[in-house]
């Protein structure tokens, strides 16, 4: 059975003090992990900070993003190595703000999949499609090939473990979420696809999130598709009562 996952992702907003006011008001609101796991993507900038006032605590605190390599002459780029010896143990790639305005291309993504997976944190990996492709028609062809591109050469025991959030760049902070057959048909086929590259047994214990203008009012529409295991939410992770009621979804109603 896999576990529901409720991520936020913070991007680059909130400042220091905000960010461990907001894990500490949410810590003791938060499902047990057993029952959904929970977690916030924030700037390298917090993370210490929010472990350190994190302890006795469900919530995952995760990394937006990482370097493929563990050292180097790489200005401004942040350590997978230094992020697993801090304590994180997730971290997005593949976004597609990474993808659109910082050029990453699948090989880049896929390189930091291996470095996750190799410093033994999950990559939470994002694949999207654009409106024009999905004005288009071919929408998921772009999908299934960004799926396909980032677990190049990641074996089973480690394609077991990764999570993989679907996010149309076309509902991402607009208001506009994809309707709850669209993103169950984009998970479904994300699904498929991992079936495919692996098998039927991988697949099932691969947690697929939905991502892309979510909120209380369709969080429990998209958790009740059997696809969908989860959320990657962007602003409404943004404030903490808006983020306890996407991890207690199952109350919602």
């Amino acid at each position: 059975m896999r576990i529901p996952f409720i991520g936020g992702n913070w991007k680059m907003n909130l400042s220091l003090e905000e960010a461990i006011k907001f894990v500490e008001e949410i810590k003791p609101k938060l499902p047990a992990a057993n029952v959904v796991e929970t977690a916030i993507a924030a700037s390298p900038l917090f993370l210490e900070s929010m472990i350190e006032h994190n302890s006795d605590s469900p919530l995952q605190i995760t990394a937006e993003n990482c370097f493929y390599k563990n050292c180097g002459a790489y200005t401004g780029e942040v350590s997978p190595q230094a992020l697993s010896e801090m304590g994180v143990g997730y971290v997005i790639v593949g976004h597609s703000e990474r993808r659109r305005y910082f050029n990453e291309t699948n090989d880049i993504i896929n390189k930091k999949v291996h470095a996750v997976l190799d410093n033994k944190m999950v990559p939470i990996i994002c694949c999207d499609e654009t409106m024009g492709r999905l004005d288009n028609g071919d929408h998921f062809s772009w999908v299934v090939s960004q799926v396909t591109a980032a677990v190049q050469g990641v074996s089973e025991d480690d394609a077991a473990k990764i999570i993989i959030a679907y996010e149309p760049s076309w509902a991402i902070g607009t208001g506009h979420s994809a309707s709850t057959a669209e993103a169950e048909e984009g998970c479904y086929l994300i699904r498929q696809t991992l079936a495919d590259i692996y098998s039927d047994e991988i697949a099932d214990q691969i947690r697929i999130l939905y991502g892309g203008s979510v909120t209380e009012k369709n969080i429990a529409a998209l958790m009740k598709e059997p696809d969908i295991d989860g959320v990657l939410a962007g602003k409404a992770s943004l404030s903490p009562n808006e983020f306890i009621k996407l991890a207690n979804f199952q109350s919602l109603k």
